[in-house]
C-alpha cells in the first residue's frame, strides 16, 4: 500500500512557494517532455496572476519512491487567514519557506502560529540563497527564535533546514555548494515529515474546502481521517449545530498531479478527496458512519475586523456597462460567496438594495469586488468601517502589530506617519543601514497609510501587518483628507475647463471622459467640498484674439486601484464600480441636498 504525506506549504508573499512547487513538480516528471508549460500554475486564476499572491488554497500531488505526497498550498496573507485554519486540518507537517535575504516576516508568522497550535512538525526551507547581500544563517536563526516565541516543542524546535533557489532549480543541505535538482528537498520531507496512519474505526471525513463544477453542482474536500470513504455508499452529514442530515457519496475523486481521478475503490484514512453528491453540506461538517454517525470538532475562524455597506448600483451611468445589475443579483452572489469563504458575513439592512459585509481587510474585501466587477456585476461601496465591540463595559477596537522595513534615512518619516493614527512604538532595530519598525496601531489607522508610506519612503517601504487584539478605544486620528471637487452637471468634461481649473486641485478624469452630477472628479486643495463645472467649453465669437489660443498643459488624472480607492474615500462617499469603470461619487449627488444634510448633523 503507499505511503500519504499530507504536507501544506507555508511562506510570506512573494518569498517563492508557488515557485518551488512548480520545481518540485517537474522533478518528478509530472509533464510529458514536449508539453508546454506555463509557470505558476497553482496560481491559476487571473487575480492571482496579476498580483503575484495565493487567495484560494489548492491541492496537488506528486509521487515519489512509491509516495504519494500531498501538497497543499495556503495563502500567505493574514487577510485570508480563514482559508489557512481550514488547510491545515488536512496536513501532518509544514513547509515553512523563508527569503534567505528578508527571513520571517509577520504574516508568516501568523500561518506558522495556527500550524504549531496544531502539532504539525515544521520543515524549513530558505529560498533565494543566490541573491545578493543575503544572510541564509541568520535568516535560519530567525526562524528558530520565531517557533520558541510562539510556544513550540522540542520536537518543532529540531526541525530541518534546506538550502537553495526555487528559480534557478536546486535544494541541498549547504546554501554555499548548488545542487542539480530538488532531490534533496523530497528526501528530505520522505525522512522528517510523519506519515498519515490509518485509523480504524467507523468512517469521519471533516470537509474543509469546497470546490464547485458546473455539471455537477458543489464538491466536499476533506481529508479522511478515520476509517474509509466507500464510493456510493450512504452516509451521514454532522452539522455545527450537531443536527444529523442523511445522504449518499455518490461520486469519490483523488488528487493525482494537478488533477482529480475518479475511484471506485474505497480511500483509507489520511489520505485527501473530493466528494461529489452531498447535499446540504457547508464547511466545518463532518462527513460520517451512516448509522453511528461521531463529528469531529466545528472548525474555529477568526472573527471578521471590518465591514462595508455594498449597495446595488443607482447612479446616473447604472446598467450601461454590466450584466448583473438589480439588489437580488448582488445579494444572491454575496451569500453565494459565503458558502466557500468561511471569513465573510453577510447581513441584510433596512433597505432592499443595501447589505452589509463583514470581512478580514481591505485586501480580503477588494478581491471579493474584483471577482464580482469581473464576473459582470455592477455595484457600489462605502467607506470600509473597523467593527467596534464593547469588552467589560468599555468601548474596544482591533489593534493590528505592524512591522514596516525602511532605509535608515525615512525612518523618522515612518515613525510620525504612525504615531499620527495613535501607532506606539514597540521596537526599532537598525542593520546595514536599513531600519526595522515595529508598532501597535489601531486597524483604522492603517485604512489610507500604505499611499502615504510609499510617498514618504519614495517607494522603499516594505509594510505587513497582522491582527494583535482588541484594545480599548484610542480617540480620533489626527489624519485629515483634503475636500473633494465635485461635478456640478452630467456630461463630457472638456480639456479647457479642466485646464482653467487646475489651480483647484488634482484631477481624477481626463478630457473626454463622461461625468454625471455629484460625482467625484478631483482632490480640493482645501478641506471643505467644491462644486465645478467642467463641462462647459470655450464660447468661440467673430472677435480674434491678438496671439493665438494658449496650448492647454493639463496634468496627468490620478487613476486609483481599487484598494486606493477604498482607502481614499470618506464616509459620504461610495465607489461605483462596474465591469470596465470605477468612479467615486457622493452618496447623495443633489448639491441642495449634501447641504441639508451637512447643515442637520452640524446642528
Amino acid at each position: 500500500m503507499t505511503e500519504i504525506r499530507n504536507i501544506a506549504i507555508i511562506a510570506h508573499v512573494d518569498h517563492g512557494k508557488t515557485t518551488l512547487v512548480d520545481r518540485i513538480l517537474h522533478q518528478v516528471k509530472l509533464f510529458r517532455e514536449n508539453q508546454e508549460v506555463q509557470e505558476l500554475f497553482l496560481d491559476n486564476n487571473d487575480l492571482e496572476r496579476e498580483r503575484g499572491i495565493t487567495i484560494l488554497s489548492k491541492n496537488v500531488s506528486v509521487r515519489y519512491k512509491d509516495t504519494k505526497i500531498n501538497i497543499i498550498d495556503t495563502p500567505g496573507h493574514s487577510d485570508f487567514g480563514g482559508e489557512v485554519e481550514r488547510v491545515l486540518n488536512m496536513a501532518n507537517g509544514v513547509l515553512l519557506i523563508v527569503d534567505a535575504f528578508e527571513g520571517p516576516m509577520p504574516q508568516t508568522r501568523f500561518v506558522l502560529q495556527k500550524a504549531i497550535e496544531l502539532g504539525l512538525k515544521p520543515m524549513v526551507v530558505v529560498n533565494k540563497v543566490d541573491k545578493e547581500n543575503c544572510t541564509p544563517d541568520i535568516a535560519q536563526e530567525k526562524v528558530f527564535d520565531l517557533m520558541f516565541s510562539l510556544d513550540a516543542t522540542e520536537e518543532q524546535l529540531d526541525f530541518p533546514t534546506v538550502y537553495g533557489s526555487a528559480k534557478a532549480g536546486w535544494m541541498g543541505p549547504d546554501w554555499q555548494t548548488p545542487t542539480e535538482d530538488v532531490v534533496y528537498l523530497l528526501d528530505q520531507i520522505l525522512e522528517h515529515i510523519p506519515a498519515s496512519t490509518p485509523k480504524d474505526g467507523t468512517l469521519q471525513m471533516r470537509i474543509t474546502s469546497l470546490d464547485y463544477s458546473s455539471y455537477t453542482g458543489r464538491i466536499a474536500v476533506g481529508k479522511v481521517t478515520r476509517g474509509e470513504l466507500v464510493p456510493g455508499s450512504r452516509v451521514s452529514l454532522v452539522k455545527r449545530d450537531g443536527s444529523i442530515v442523511k445522504t449518499v457519496a455518490k461520486e469519490c475523486y483523488l488528487f493525482e498531479g494537478l488533477g482529480k481521478e475518479k475511484t471506485k475503490d474505497s480511500i483509507p484514512s489520511g489520505e485527501i478527496c473530493a466528494v461529489m453528491g452531498l447535499e446540504g453540506f457547508d464547511i466545518g461538517d463532518t462527513v460520517a458512519d451512516a448509522e453511528e454517525p461521531e463529528g469531529l470538532t466545528p472548525i474555529q475562524v477568526d472573527e471578521p475586523t471590518m465591514s462595508m455597506t455594498f449597495v446595488s448600483n443607482n447612479s446616473p451611468f447604472f446598467g450601461r456597462d454590466g450584466k448583473f445589475v438589480t439588489s437580488r443579483q448582488v445579494r444572491d452572489r454575496l451569500f453565494k460567496e459565503t458558502e466557500k469563504n468561511l471569513a465573510l458575513r453577510v447581513e441584510e439592512t433596512n433597505s432592499a438594495d443595501s447589505f452589509l459585509v463583514y470581512g478580514r481587510g481591505i485586501l480580503h474585501l477588494s478581491i471579493l469586488i474584483e471577482t464580482m466587477r469581473r464576473e459582470g456585476y455592477e455595484l457600489q461601496v462605502g467607506q470600509p468601517q473597523v467593527i467596534v465591540k464593547e469588552i467589560d463595559g468599555k468601548k474596544c477596537e482591533p489593534i493590528e502589530s505592524l512591522t514596516v522595513q525602511v532605509p535608515d534615512e525615512f525612518s523618522g518619516k515612518v515613525i510620525e506617519l504612525v504615531t499620527a493614527r495613535k501607532g506606539e512604538i514597540s521596537n526599532i532595530e537598525v542593520k546595514d543601514e536599513r531600519a526595522h519598525l515595529e508598532f501597535f496601531v489601531p486597524s483604522r489607522g492603517l485604512i489610507g497609510l500604505r499611499n502615504q508610506m510609499l510617498t514618504a519612503t519614495e517607494g522603499e517601504a516594505i509594510m505587513a501587518h497582522r491582527l494583535k487584539g482588541y484594545e480599548p478605544w484610542k480617540g480620533e486620528l489626527g489624519v485629515k483628507r483634503s475636500g473633494a471637487l465635485i461635478s456640478l452637471e452630467k456630461g463630457t468634461a472638456i480639456a479647457y475647463s479642466i485646464d482653467k481649473m487646475q489651480d483647484r486641485g488634482r484631477f481624477f478624469v481626463e478630457p473626454g471622459e463622461e461625468v454625471y452630477a455629484g460625482q467625484v472628479i478631483g482632490e480640493y486643495t482645501r478641506q471643505d467640498d467644491l462644486t465645478i463645472n467642467i463641462i462647459r467649453t470655450k464660447k468661440m465669437s467673430n472677435m480674434r484674439s491678438s496671439g493665438a489660443d494658449e496650448k492647454t498643459a493639463i496634468a496627468p488624472a490620478i487613476k486609483f486601484s481599487l484598494e486606493e480607492a477604498m482607502e481614499y474615500i470618506r464616509n459620504d462617499e461610495y465607489i461605483e464600480i462596474t465591469p470596465h469603470f470605477m468612479r467615486i461619487r457622493k452618496i447623495h449627488l443633489d448639491e441642495h441636498e449634501r447641504k441639508r444634510r451637512a447643515k442637520a448633523i452640524s446642528e
